[in-house]
């Protein structure tokens, strides 16, 4: 009979990533079931609560939750004590200032320490006040936060510019400035190109790209997904474009976005065209390159030629065009699920999903739907509250369990990114997914192939051929090209229009 344990922590707040590492802690605890260390918002309480954890009423977004299950009282007490030990150990003083008090605001931050450069990842509501904060000290801004209000974001680019800073976000994920990795990163060698990224995971993807082609990068100045868009009209891209075409380390910049509103895009290849080096575009949308073919291009621009990009093919794959039911795309990052969607468009027809490409395909609210359909797990809707699905795959890993057992899902197609910020081991968790979906679909008798596309170097701490080999020998097809790895899906199915 297992014994639970459920402490409410009033007003003992932590970061939602410090939790994550703390409940796996507890995890790994012998004895211990289950454990969940987290803030008591609504959807951590829904979480909990479907863990058969009972969260005491009155329990608010401000008070920690340590909720352990396991096989007996000492087991319990056992993780209650690593729980503790280790949130001392996150809440511990760093140090730093020598024996002055620790600045109390963000601007006080910026001016003792002379940045400028200033992080920012706090709940979205809170965010625009402590980036005002930071600007009004001199320092640009990297916004990590997401759900700031577009408004906000527009407020936020307008007051930069007045101050001659950058605003990168919100809801930028990745950034290189001065070979230092901000965020979701990779690593990656120095080199000419600078880039401008209104995406966080299409910048990663196209960096790795570089690096596999022997080419590395100035900076990577993310601005946010919505920059490119008419309502915010490409305050940050264009003051990015400037900042590199300054640098004299770079020679050429690449902008890489989402699919952009074309009025913004066109003004600011209008833009771009006055800055004296060449500036390419990868630019996703309905007529548009892909990114691997909009970097080719790039390449040979620059007078390389692009590599056989790198893949780990599957001894189980079935023959094309043998496999019958859907394409289901389970992502973590939005731009390579809005780019498979381009992409399979034309041969699948109406793809769902919570990123639509058109209003009308729309998923519901249960993320269900019998056709195609692809889902980013990293969208703000699925975050709040929550870590990014590259440090936290926990909804990923159940979708996934959920399509091995759906028997009109048939193929899988999917994403991981590797670098800093990222899951410190992804490969045999994710390796271990996979074998079951394809256990579970051959216990259904049928089989079910799955494609991943994995982002990152052999330089990253997780190692991309290690990552690669991995995911391999557990059944998976593997390409470092989101575009080679949807194609390649789409060779599986059998079924197009």
């Amino acid at each position: 009979m297992s014994t639970t344990h459920v402490d409410v922590r009033r007003g003992a707040y932590h970061d939602s990533v410090s939790l994550l590492q703390v409940s796996r802690t507890v995890a790994d605890v012998t004895g211990v079931e289950a454990a969940q260390v987290a803030m008591a918002t609504e959807l951590n309480v829904e979480v909990l609560t479907g863990m058969g954890f009972e969260v005491p009423d009155g329990a608010g977004p401000n008070d920690l939750v340590v909720a352990v299950r396991a096989v007996d009282d000492d087991a319990v007490a056992a993780g209650l004590g690593a729980a503790t030990a280790a949130l001392s150990a996150k809440s511990a003083p760093s140090g730093g200032f020598g024996d002055a008090p620790a600045p109390r605001t963000t601007s006080g931050a910026v001016r003792v320490g002379e940045a400028q450069l200033a992080l920012i990842s706090v709940p979205g509501r809170f965010a625009t006040t402590e980036a005002l904060d930071a600007i009004s000290a001199g320092a640009s801004v990297m916004l990590f936060s997401d759900n700031v209000p577009v408004e906000d974001e527009v407020r936020l680019k307008d007051a930069a510019a007045a101050a001659d800073v950058l605003v990168m976000g919100p809801d930028c994920g990745t950034a290189v400035v001065g070979g230092v990795a901000l965020g979701f990163a990779n690593v990656v060698e120095a080199g000419p190109i600078g880039m401008v990224a209104a995406s966080g995971t299409g910048a990663q993807q196209v960096m790795c790209l570089l690096d596999a082609a022997g080419v590395g990068i100035s900076h990577c100045l993310g601005v946010g997904g919505r920059d490119l868009k008419s309502a915010v009209g490409g305050r940050s891209t264009r003051q990015a474009l400037a900042a590199l075409a300054a640098d004299p380390a770079t020679t050429s910049i690449i902008v890489v976005s989402k699919p952009p509103d074309e009025e913004v895009l066109a003004d600011l290849e209008a833009y771009a065209a006055g800055l004296g080096l060449p500036v390419h575009w990868a630019t996703l949308g309905a007529g548009r390159p892909d990114l691997t073919t909009a970097l080719e291009a790039v390449l040979r621009d620059e007078g390389s030629d692009a590599p056989e990009w790198p893949k780990w093919l599957s001894d189980s794959d079935p023959e094309p065009g043998s496999v019958g039911g859907t394409l289901r795309g389970l992502f973590c990052g939005g731009t390579l699920a809005d780019e498979a969607m381009l992409l399979a468009a034309d041969t699948l027809g109406d793809i769902r999903s919570n990123i639509p490409l058109r209003d009308d395909l729309a998923l519901g609210s249960d993320m269900r739907h019998d056709g195609h359909l692809v889902i980013d797990f990293g969208d703000d809707g699925l975050t709040q509250g929550r870590a990014h699905p590259m440090i936290d795959p926990t909804l990923r890993m159940e979708r996934i369990a959920a399509e091995a057992a759906d028997p009109s899902c048939g193929v899988l197609l999917l994403d991981l990114v590797l670098g800093f910020g990222a899951h410190q081991d992804p490969a045999g968790e994710l390796a271990d997914a996979i074998r079951a979906a394809k256990d579970t679909a051959a216990t259904g008798g049928r089989e079910l192939p799955v494609v991943v596309s994995l982002t990152g170097t052999e330089s990253d701490p997780q190692g991309l051929t290690r990552t690669g080999e991995t995911l391999s020998a557990a059944g998976a097809s593997v390409f470092l090209s989101n575009r080679d790895a949807t194609r390649h899906a789409l060779t599986l199915l059998g079924g197009a229009r």
